[in-house]
């Protein structure tokens, strides 16, 4: 399994002016590449498309040098971050009628810079990653209707990433409503109807959240104080449920708490691969997700942890801890 580094974790959290502003892509790509465990690298990265790192409208020259870039480098291009929320390119899937365009839209740009990446040889594995791009309390407001929109919204996106060639993934996070469960997630992806185009992203620290039921209680399939043997058997009672649409896949770490800035309000808080209150055996987990990858296309993982102080982010620990925990997850396999 090829090993991929995420980029966004220098934007998500990040405001200019403070004193952790957005880290660039090219500081990003030389932290990737300077990790190194027992002479295994990373391969690849998947990007965010949007500024700083992205712009969505970047000329084809700008997206070319960009690869030129990532290449020399010795790395791949994989999945894609689509700028789907209000105030990137998109809008709320279930908001109004334009902002279920600029959703779309969003797509369509992001399918417009994969096909210069695949032509330029850097991509050859990945897909172009998604969200409901709207909180829970207002999806709350119509679940049955809200649910329908966000429905139509992914199918339309979807025709469009099938007619470019590409798939999509929804990203289970507790703050996106109508994804905020593991139960909403799987209605709504069963009420969208396209499972070769439009599946599931699955993040081992979001996806603990959805165990425990922080946004929806009633989804719950543990209580604080769970035993070993319980936990096993709710989180293959979710797997079970959300692998057969698992098109890409996120490695890891959750304490068991929730954190969030802005639109990524109250979601599950990533850790460092190594934090000593992380709740996951991040390599055995990842097997119960994995199961029958190359079936479902997957042929790379990403580390994702986001909302780190820059000072953690810019320390070489902390990519080769990473690193060793991929390489872990892959070695379990």
């Amino acid at each position: 399994m090829k090993l991929h580094n995420a980029m966004w974790p220098g934007l998500v959290g990040k405001e200019p002016d403070t004193d952790h502003p957005p880290i660039s892509l090219d500081r990003m790509l030389e932290l990737t590449v300077a990790a190194e465990v027992n002479g295994r690298k990373f391969d690849g990265v998947d990007l965010f498309i949007f500024h700083p790192h992205t712009d969505p409208d970047a000329s084809e020259d700008e997206i070319k040098a960009m690869a030129d870039k990532i290449a020399s480098m010795g790395l791949k291009v994989g999945s894609f971050v689509a700028p789907v929320w209000p105030g990137t390119v998109g809008g709320s899937a279930f908001g109004s009628e334009e902002e279920r365009k600029n959703f779309v839209l969003a797509i369509e740009k992001s399918c417009r810079i994969a096909k210069i990446l695949n032509e330029h040889g850097v991509r050859d594995c990945g897909l172009i990653r998604i969200d409901a791009a709207g909180g829970v309390e207002d999806w709350a407001k119509d679940p049955a209707g809200n649910t329908k929109l966000i429905a139509e919204t992914f199918r339309e996106a979807g025709k469009v990433a099938a007619d470019n060639g590409e798939r999509l993934a929804a990203e289970g996070e507790i703050c996106w409503g109508g994804m905020h469960s593991w139960k909403a997630m799987l209605e709504t992806l069963e009420a969208t109807g396209m499972p070769e185009t439009v599946g599931f992203q699955a993040d081992l620290a979001h996806t603990y959240l959805y165990l425990m039921g922080y946004n929806a209680p009633e989804a719950a399939l543990l209580q604080e104080g769970y035993s070993d043997e319980e936990f096993w058997a709710a989180y293959k009672i979710m797997t079970d449920a959300l692998r057969p649409w698992t098109f890409d896949f996120h490695v890891a770490q959750n304490d068991g708490s929730v954190h969030g800035t802005g639109s990524h309000d109250k979601t599950g808080r990533h850790c460092q691969a190594n934090d000593p209150n992380g709740k996951l055996d991040i390599a055995k987990c990842a097997t119960y997700w994995l199961e029958g990858a190359e079936s479902r296309g997957i042929k790379h993982i990403c580390w994702d942890g986001c909302m780190f102080d820059n000072s953690v982010l810019e320390s070489p620990d902390t990519w080769n801890e990473v690193l060793g925990a991929m390489i872990a997850v892959d070695e379990a396999l």
